[in-house]
């Protein structure tokens, strides 16, 4: 037998291999071009090109309200609303939930990804409730990016985009801290005293459940993303945890300035008709 009539040549493999991924590509465009509605009750057209993500529902509410625009997915588990070229979404909490609105978002795709997201301050005696924190880069604590990228591939934000954040904090004649955000998967972290002092041997300057993830995906799926952090809570100390009773005074003092920093963060990009880039790992 003529086995040389069974072999496959490098040619043909690549054209099998390159036909495989595009089918993946087509079934992946057709789910999140479904789910993306599906979750947020809200029909494809009606999303902006830039996002502003968020983890509580109030969020939503208050850009509705201050800009007269209907909330869609109230009996959704993610809500959205639009105005103009902007649409917020409340995804939720956590990193699989981060990591599934970032996959969903191909369907549109965004120009721009920003993250309004509440964290714990690390930093005893400088961070304060009511900061805001830039964050550079996130450690990925939590466990999801590692089903998007490899674990040395940093989490980053895209530059342009803090950027555009930071000029945003300063016109509002704010201040605000740069540093590294640790994203973890455990939400009942504060009694561990060794815990604690891992966060303290990284040097982090807050703790959160979805940046790092958030930052990850989006770098997977070639999207601009960047972060806002406000500090709501100090962990660190058994005082500083947060309760419903302090979470309702952080929103009601910080909520309003957090989102309106975010909205005009990405206006300034659209009216400056800035293009985000991002850092490009090859593969």
């Amino acid at each position: 037998m003529d086995e040389t009539k069974f072999q496959i040549s490098p040619a043909d493999l690549d054209a099998v291999e390159q036909e495989r991924d595009r089918q993946q590509k087509a079934a992946k465009e057709y789910i999140v071009k479904d789910w993306l509605p599906r979750y947020t009750g809200m029909p494809l057209e009606k999303f902006g090109e830039y996002i502003l993500l968020v983890n509580f529902g109030n969020y939503v509410r208050m850009f509705a309200d201050k800009n007269d625009v209907p909330v869609y997915g109230a009996d959704k588990p993610m809500q959205a609303a639009t105005l103009d070229n902007i649409t917020i979404i409340n995804f939720g909490i956590g990193s699989p939930n981060a990591g599934l609105i970032i996959d969903l978002l191909e369907a549109i795709p965004p120009k721009a990804v920003l993250f309004l997201g509440k964290c714990g301050g690390i930093r005893t005696g400088k961070n304060q409730i009511g900061d805001l924190i830039l964050p550079i880069a996130a450690i990925r604590g939590e466990g999801t990016s590692n089903d998007y990228l490899p674990p040395e591939v940093p989490a980053l934000p895209a530059f342009a985009l803090q950027k555009a954040i930071s000029t945003t904090i300063r016109e509002y004649e704010r201040d605000y801290w740069t540093g590294v955000v640790y994203t973890t998967n455990k939400r009942l972290w504060e009694h561990r005293d060794d815990f604690k002092q891992r966060l303290r041997d990284l040097r982090c300057h807050a703790i959160d459940m979805e940046t790092a993830t958030l930052f990850t995906a989006a770098f997977k799926n070639r999207m601009p993303a960047g972060a806002l952090l406000l500090v709501s809570d100090m962990p660190m100390t058994h005082d500083g945890i947060k309760t419903e009773a302090s979470d309702k005074q952080v929103t009601a003092n910080f909520a309003q300035i957090h989102l309106d920093i975010g909205v005009d963060s990405l206006k300034q990009l659209i009216n400056r008709g800035a293009t985000v880039k991002h850092l490009r790992f090859e593969d």
